[in-house]
């Protein structure tokens, strides 16, 4: 349990974007991630945890409103929630401010996406900065925008990220550069810049703190500054483990590329590019991933320190985590998320701070642990009764489920809604469930669901489909239930719908 102290903690909330749970220091010699590895040791790392969705929209809509993906209707990266007086939940930021708190915000939510909605307000973040343009689709009314800020270094940054290609995830993107740009010319450089200004100039002394601070890397492109890939030596990178199959088959993974052959065509074309690459050039890019994971780790190592010399951190809970993961070459050459393999879903996540009593520092927890149980452990930790219709649980509890959950519904827009995909997973197990095809007619298809079963303690990298063995039908069909089950409890408590009044069942 929590130090029980009368006096509202500070709360830290640090977030990247597209980290691999396993790329922190802590859980890979390789990286370095000193300050992210500090908090590790004065807190609890939960080693099993997973966002909602493998993409950035509706698992940060999930984390930060605390339903999932489908109670809220934000299935893909192409939608969000806009109508701003009817919203499914209370948001994290209007949470603390409602408690009292002063609400700070630096850095990337992703609460919207695309051109022709009305932008979302800032959504309980008294102070905001976004990194981006107001004509980026990310605009939110209220925030410091680095586009109207600093145009000439925003500029910049785009033709340095020219060939990169769409949302910076072409071949190009995913190979790299070497920066040649000031750090304060990067977007997450110029947010990093003003979340410490803030903390120099902004602190309001009658107020507890609610501090969040994201950034829009490690997720592709890979362009680094050179002093954080020097940290690295290219000789000394491991090379991406491949399955013994050459072609992906009977998986849900599959089903997504026949269903959109523009997706299947881009991921072929990477795939031709990487293959014809020497070792030492594929490991290029996982040593740029790998750099940019601790430029970030270095900016939060100056906001820590600047809050501690604040006198913030006396009474503090940190949290860092991240929105999902990334391939990074796996599974013959597959790069980005969309899928609900380990590398995609699983998360770092960390609850730190001298909030966390001693005992529990350097400790690991293996429950189930999912992003929606952020908004009910730092509700509590405000001192605010917690939702009761939130699917998600206190992380500093007693409450253990069977399972965790994510669900995954195609790319969005620019491809055809597939069927939805479901996976329930344990330390041990992971099923998944799924339908080929669209799912406009899903639901008279259910006899044709298939599924994938991997026994994770014994194939980490999960090559070997057991859901036609009949050795393993018995486990096969108890997690099918807690699936079931699991999502019966969580649909049937909402989700009720937030307005200035209140929350409220929709009607």
């Amino acid at each position: 349990m929590a130090n029980q102290s009368e006096e509202q903690p500070t709360i830290i909330f640090l977030m990247t974007d597209q980290q691999r749970w396993d790329c922190i220091g802590k859980y890979n010699a390789h990286i370095h991630t000193p300050n992210i590895d500090k908090l590790a040791e004065k807190g609890i790392a939960f080693n099993q945890a997973v966002c909602q969705s493998p993409m950035c929209v509706p698992s940060r809509s999930s984390m930060m409103l605390g339903y999932y993906p489908s109670q809220l209707g934000v299935r893909t990266n192409y939608g969000g929630l806009f109508d701003e007086s009817r919203l499914p939940a209370e948001p994290l930021p209007a949470i603390m401010q409602r408690a009292g708190y002063q609400t700070a915000g630096f850095g990337k939510t992703h609460w919207n996406h695309g051109q022709g909605v009305e932008e979302p307000d800032t959504r309980g973040f008294e102070v905001r900065a976004v990194g981006l343009s107001r004509t980026s689709g990310h605009y939110e009314a209220g925030a410091i925008m680095m586009g109207d800020v600093n145009p000439e270094a925003l500029e910049a940054y785009h033709r340095e990220t020219a060939s990169f290609g769409g949302g910076e995830e072409n071949s190009n993107g995913y190979i790299g550069l070497t920066s040649t740009l000031p750090l304060n010319h990067h977007r997450d450089g110029w947010v990093a810049e003003q979340a410490l200004a803030f903390i120099d100039e902004g602190l309001d002394a009658s107020r507890p703190l609610f501090f969040y601070l994201s950034f829009l890397k490690p997720h592709a492109g890979l362009n680094v500054p050179k002093e954080f890939e020097d940290l690295y030596d290219l000789e000394q990178i491991p090379d991406i483990p491949q399955p013994p199959w050459e072609v992906e088959e009977n998986t849900h993974l599959q089903a997504t590329d026949d269903l959109n052959a523009n997706s299947k065509e881009v991921y072929l074309e990477k795939k031709r590019i990487w293959e014809q690459m020497s070792p030492l050039e594929q490991r290029r890019t996982t040593l740029r991933y790998w750099a940019n994971c601790s430029w970030l780790d270095h900016y939060f190592g100056l906001a820590l320190d600047k809050l501690e010399q604040q006198g913030r951190l006396e009474n503090a809970l940190i949290v860092f985590v991240s929105d999902h993961g990334e391939m990074l070459g796996e599974r013959r050459y597959r790069f980005n998320k969309y899928n609900l393999y380990d590398s995609s879903v699983r998360v770092p996540m960390i609850l730190s701070g001298s909030y966390i009593q001693q005992h529990k520092w350097g400790t690991e927890d293996e429950r189930p642990a999912e992003l929606i149980d952020l908004v009910p452990t730092l509700t509590a930790a405000a001192g605010l009764e917690r939702n009761p219709m939130l699917p998600g649980f206190d992380l500093l509890g007693e409450t253990v489920r069977r399972g965790s959950f994510c669900e995954f519904h195609g790319k969005g827009v620019t491809a055809p809604h597939s069927a939805p995909v479901y996976m329930w997973r344990t330390k041990e197990w992971k099923l998944i469930l799924y339908i080929d095809g669209s799912v406009r007619d899903a639901a008279a298809r259910v006899d044709e669901t298939k599924g994938e079963l991997y026994h994770l303690a014994s194939d980490a990298g999960e090559w070997h489909n057991l859901y036609s063995d009949d050795q393993h039908a018995a486990t096969r069909e108890r997690l099918k239930t807690e699936l079931l089950m699991h999502l019966a409890s969580a649909w049937s408590k909402g989700p009720f719908f937030y307005d200035k009044g209140g929350l409220q069942a929709l009607q």
